[in-house]
Parts: C-alpha cells; structure tokens; sequence
C-alpha cells in the first residue's frame, strides 16, 4: 500500500440524515457517471458519489496502487463524512473496491451492490498493455476502445452524444491516475476474499457485457453466501446508464429504497 489514503473529491446529494449509499465508478470514469442514479436514490439515500484515487479531480498519488489503496480512501472518506456504515455500490473497478471493503471492514458496511465486475481480471498481460499505452499516449489513446466496451453498438448508434460525453470522460481521467489503476487490477485477485463478505449482496451483470462477462458476476454470487444475481438484457459494461430505470429499480429493491418493487 501507498503511504496514506488520498482525500478524494466527493459530491454529497439527498437528506441529511437519511443512511449513506457510497457510489464507486469504473476505470476511466468519475462521479459523474452516476447521474442517471440520482433521481431515483436522493430520495431516500444520502449519496455519496466519489472520484476514486487517480481519477476526475481526486489526487494522483505517486504508485503503484493496490485495491486496498483504494479501499482505504473510501473509508477514509466515510469517517471524514462521520458515517460509521454504508452501503455500497461499485461498478467495474468500484465493484472491486466495493468487494474489498466488504471482506475487509464488514462492520462498516450494511448492503452490497456490485455491478459489472470481477473478483480477478487476466490476463495480466492485457493490463500491462493498457498502462503502457496511456502512459505513452495518454487516456485518449484508450477513449475510443473503453466507449466501445462500455455501450453496446446499438446503444452507440441511439445516442452518440451520450457517448461523445463518456469518450470525454475517460480522456480526461489523468495517465498515471489510469495506468497505476490498471496495475491494481492487474495484481488484483479477491476469489478467497468473498466467502468473508456478510453484507446481502446484489450482482448485477449484463447480458452484452465483453469487458466483465455474466460468468463473472455469476462466480461473486455464488461465493458470497445469499448473495442474488441478476443479469440485464440489452445491456454491455456500463449498463448502469445503458439500462438505467431496470437498474436503479434493482439497486432500490436491494436497499430497501422509496420507489423499491
């Protein structure tokens, strides 16, 4: 682990005293991938939307990083907040920051929502390519390639500005920010982590999802005991935008939120 967890730019939305929701975005993304979750949570959550560690205006620690560096920012953040528990809910990179905090700090942590992830990711090989070529050309050398995992093609050809507006996202995030992370998820492994996980967990995969596959969401389900899948049609990486009303009407019923089914 770095020397200390980095103070992590956050926004706070929704009553003040209701509980907390931390929402932990993927690699290449930032706070503001979470907007099409806000309506639906303020309602009854106290949200929490955070840019993890190398990411939209969070510091840039010097490297490597590890999920636990990861994790202990979040954490740092919750007792910063004063939240003493949370639920959580990561996608892709902050599933697996969610994953870890669960396993590792339970009693900080009430409900679990891990959507599009994995609880390890090979090839290493892949992730020492990606860190590489950002390193050498920076995050919009990867821009392009991340929209096209993110969104299925018909999702592309719907609604190219949304697209433009998350291509945007990715080559903004910081290149030493992106490359340390994509080492944290190369080194990263939490298969034995999971049966420690008591927090009800949710996995929600998508149907169309090239990046994090069902089967993967389908191994964390099967590990964490009572844990729920849920796979979404229609739906490829980032589905928590491409299939949003069928997502947030999931992540509501699992946490026991107004509007919940």
């Amino acid at each position: 682990m770095t020397s200390g967890p980095a103070t992590l730019h956050h926004h706070i939305d929704g009553p003040d005293d209701a509980p907390v929701v931390v929402l932990s975005h993927p690699l290449g993304g930032s706070l503001a991938l979470w907007e099409p979750q806000m309506a639906a949570l303020t309602a009854s959550f106290r949200v929490v939307r955070c840019d993890l560690r190398g990411h939209g205006l969070s510091p840039v620690p010097a490297g490597p990083y590890e999920i636990a560096d990861l994790g202990t920012d979040v954490l740092a953040l919750l007792d910063h907040l004063g939240a003493e528990r949370a639920h959580l809910v990561g996608l892709s990179l902050g599933g697996m920051v969610s994953m870890w905090l669960a396993a590792r700090h339970p009693d900080r942590i009430d409900r679990l929502v891990v959507l599009c992830s994995s609880a390890r990711l090979g090839p290493p090989e892949r992730w020492i390519e990606r860190s590489e070529q950002v390193r050498a050309g920076g995050t919009e050398a990867v821009a392009d390639a991340a929209v096209a995992r993110w969104f299925t093609p018909a999702f592309l050809e719907r609604h190219p500005q949304r697209a433009a507006a998350m291509r945007a996202v990715v080559a903004a995030t910081p290149a030493e920010g992106y490359a340390a992370c994509c080492g944290a998820v190369q080194r990263m492994d939490l298969t034995d982590d999971l049966a420690a996980i008591r927090a009800p967990t949710l996995a929600v995969a998508g149907a169309d999802d090239l990046a994090t596959p069902p089967e993967h969401l389908e191994r964390i389900a099967s590990a964490i005991a009572g844990a729920r899948l849920e796979v979404i049609e229609e739906a490829a990486h980032l589905a928590s935008v491409e299939q949003a009303d069928r997502v947030n009407a999931l992540i509501l019923s699992h946490l026991g939120g107004k509007g919940a089914a």
